[in-house]
């Protein structure tokens, strides 16, 4: 069976703390995505532009925090969701294998929270595949109406017969997103939940990746101190295989 490996990871912007003491993580995540050896990194909390940190920290990248993690050979693609005072953040889509065609939908449901989907169709050993990256909103009504919205962009975007693969930070931390995509043929890993939310003590997952026309093979989060560090959630790592 031909095997996708596939990580989601919410980088909380590449800096972890808060004020004077915060530090810089994007170099360490770098490594830590390259260590991965995914076909496809999904990224949330992703930064484009940040004047502040820029002055803040002398090593603060001089591209896109998505170029920058992105391993060599790969290709990233970067798509706005939110846009601040100093700068701009969003999701992110790094690839093993050619981009065919990419585009952003926004998800915003209230003017507090600025959200977006991110819409990567890859060619994986030459078969279409499409992948979704997403980062739901913290208010449970605001994600019942954005998987809503989710799976009408699916019926809209995907053609029914494309392999699909939905990954991101979900924010739930009940069965509402496993329930809402089950009724549009879309799971997970059967297996036992995998947490990756809060990254220092896990308690729940936050976390997921979801498929259609692909078979779920494993399921994993990796642990440890460094990875603790790097993030307020920990990278949940899927593999699938092509059901035909």
């Amino acid at each position: 069976m031909n095997v996708i490996r596939v990580v989601t990871y919410n980088i909380h912007k590449g800096v972890q703390g808060v004020g004077p003491a915060r530090r810089l993580e994007i170099h360490n995540l770098a490594l830590a995505v390259a260590s991965l050896d995914a076909d496809v990194v999904c990224l949330q909390e992703v930064r484009q532009i940040n004047r502040r940190e820029e002055r803040h920290f002398a090593q603060w990248p001089n591209e896109g925090q998505a170029e920058f993690l992105a391993p060599p050979g790969y290709t990233a693609v970067y798509r706005t969701n939110a846009v601040t005072r100093h700068g701009e953040h969003g999701n992110a889509l790094l690839s093993r294998w050619p981009v065919l065609a990419h585009q952003h939908e926004d998800m915003s449901d209230h003017r507090l929270e600025q959200r977006g989907l991110l819409h990567v169709e890859l060619n994986v050993q030459g078969r279409s595949v499409h992948v979704l990256v997403v980062h739901l909103g913290l208010i449970r009504a605001s994600r019942v109406r954005q998987l809503a919205q989710l799976k009408r962009f699916v019926l809209r975007e995907v053609p029914p017969d494309a392999p699909l693969l939905v990954a991101g930070d979900f924010n739930d931390w009940s069965r509402l997103v496993r329930e809402s995509f089950a009724e549009a043929g879309l799971y997970d890993w059967r297996g036992l939940a995998q947490p990756t939310f809060p990254s220092r003590l896990p308690l729940a997952q936050l976390d997921h990746v979801f498929a259609r026309g692909l078979q779920a093979v494993s399921m994993s989060v990796p642990s440890g101190r460094a990875w603790w560090r790097m993030s307020d959630h920990l990278p949940l790592m899927a593999e699938f295989g092509f059901a035909d």
